[in-house]
């Protein structure tokens, strides 16, 4: 029998610690995102026999893992026990104590049996310890974030919300979610294809949105379009990703409008590009929209929220940078190259690059949504700007890879085509989140390296 053990000190007490692992939605705030894995069932209450079915993909294959809720001791612990999954024995125990007034002590202990005896801890025992090690790190240090942010968020009313998302199953929405229904939240997802009975319905391309003017919505975040990224920009690709977010944010806001009783705010991203590129100065949500494809499409994307707005509807224009997870976008992909160390500066690697951490950006319209003082324009990116020869290099020492292998300007250009190229890979932008620090957003990444070691798995 193999055993694991984490223990940390969290700043919070026992219960609210207890509270936040029986929060819907936390089994998924404790997902690393470089593991791929999906939650099939999740029970309603942490309870003796309820049970939890996930899937998890190693390689080409996925495996169903049933976990059963036993020994559950309010205020002390709980366990699961491995019902089906790769293990020939698998019990973790969640304990929770006290250490003082406002901090406890949280502990996950495992113990676990490899399959086939022997060849079993041979050959799989190398790899499942330091992977238990990194996956628990992670997990503490979420719990703690999450449970400090508690504390140092400013006080609302502590009513729960219902939340209307599109483009929920997205990287972004899918953290989301997770991060709102922890906190109490209802979320409804907005999509064409419902699977919920919660889910509203929605054809962009025929005008249909299946919302009541009954229906009682107190929050809502926009973040469905076509991905920028997705492919070489054609003339029919650039017209997809335009009218995915005029028509979208159209037939949207044209439905909360018409609500009898329409809801307090709408969170509405669109991009960093917006602004000018290669600029000498920082520029805040006062600087004028740039010129190219990308900033049109961020001026119609934003355009098309007045109608809520002359609704009196509270709208953010939220101006996200590059987001920094490996569960996908810009980071997913290069992460391959990375990792076999053939990867190294994009062009002249001079351009600066305006990113935040998804973690930043969850708690950002978590609090977009609670507090009034969030509202128009606001850039959700990082206080640094790196170059993108400095985040090679970040990267390159984060995952212990060599980056000296250049892509040269000419060679994206080829593959990808000039516009995309210079707008996307190339962008020079550097773009200062000038509310957020004026409103005195606390950013838990403030620079690039740390949110690439917690992001990846490496601190």
């Amino acid at each position: 029998m193999n055993h694991f053990r984490k223990t940390s000190a969290i700043r919070g007490s026992s219960r609210e610690l207890e509270a936040w692992h029986h929060a819907p939605g936390a089994f998924q705030r404790l997902t690393p995102p470089w593991e791929r894995m999906r939650i099939v069932e999740e029970p309603a209450e942490i309870a003796d026999g309820t049970r939890a079915v996930i899937e998890m993909k190693a390689g080409p294959v996925w495996t169903k893992w049933v976990a059963e809720h036993q020994d559950c001791l309010p205020g002390e612990s709980f366990t699961d026990i491995q019902i089906k999954g790769p293990f020939a024995h698998w019990k973790h125990v969640h304990q929770f104590k006290s250490f003082s007034n406002d901090v406890s002590i949280l502990t996950d202990e495992i113990e676990y049996r490899l399959p086939m005896r022997f060849l079993g801890n041979s050959f799989g025992g190398p790899f499942v310890g330091p992977k238990l090690e990194r996956t628990f790190c992670y997990r503490h240090a979420v719990t703690t974030m999450d449970l400090e942010r508690l504390v140092d968020e400013p006080p609302g009313d502590g009513k729960p919300l219902t939340v209307l998302v599109t483009g929920a199953t997205g990287m972004v929405g899918t953290a989301l979610e997770a991060f709102l229904r922890m906190r109490g939240h209802e979320v409804r997802r907005v999509t064409r294809n419902p699977k919920k009975a919660s889910d509203v319905r929605w054809d962009i391309r025929k005008g249909e949105m299946d919302l009541s003017p009954a229906e009682k919505i107190d929050a809502v975040v926009h973040l469905a379009g076509e991905n920028i990224a997705g492919g070489r920009w054609s003339a029919e690709r650039k017209k997809r990703i335009l009218e995915s977010r005029r028509l979208g944010t159209r037939l949207l806001c044209q439905k909360l409008a018409s609500l009898e009783r329409p809801p307090r705010v709408l969170v509405s991203v669109s991009g960093a590009n917006y602004y000018e590129q290669g600029t000498t100065t920082f520029q805040d949500e006062s600087a004028p929209r740039g010129s190219g494809f990308l900033s049109d499409v961020c001026e119609v994307w934003e355009q098309e929220t007045a109608r809520a707005e002359n609704a009196g509807i509270r709208v953010v224009r939220m101006r996200l940078g590059v987001i920094i997870s490996p569960s996908g976008g810009a980071l997913s992909k290069m992460l391959p190259t990375f990792q076999l160390g053939v990867a190294g500066r994009l062009g002249s690697g001079n351009q600066r690059m305006a990113w935040i951490a998804l973690d930043d950006v969850i708690d950002i319209m978590h609090r977009a949504i609670q507090d009034e003082r969030y509202q128009g324009a606001l850039n959700a990116v990082a206080p640094q700007s790196p170059s993108n020869r400095e985040f090679t290099k970040t990267l390159g020492q984060v995952l212990r890879r060599p980056t000296v292998i250049p892509v040269p300007a000419a060679a994206l250009r080829l593959v990808l085509g000039k516009e995309m190229a210079n707008e996307t890979l190339l962008a020079d932008l550097a773009i200062a989140p000038g509310k957020l620090e004026s409103l005195g957003y606390p950013f838990r990444f403030p620079e690039i390296g740390s949110a690439l070691k917690f992001m990846l798995g490496k601190e």
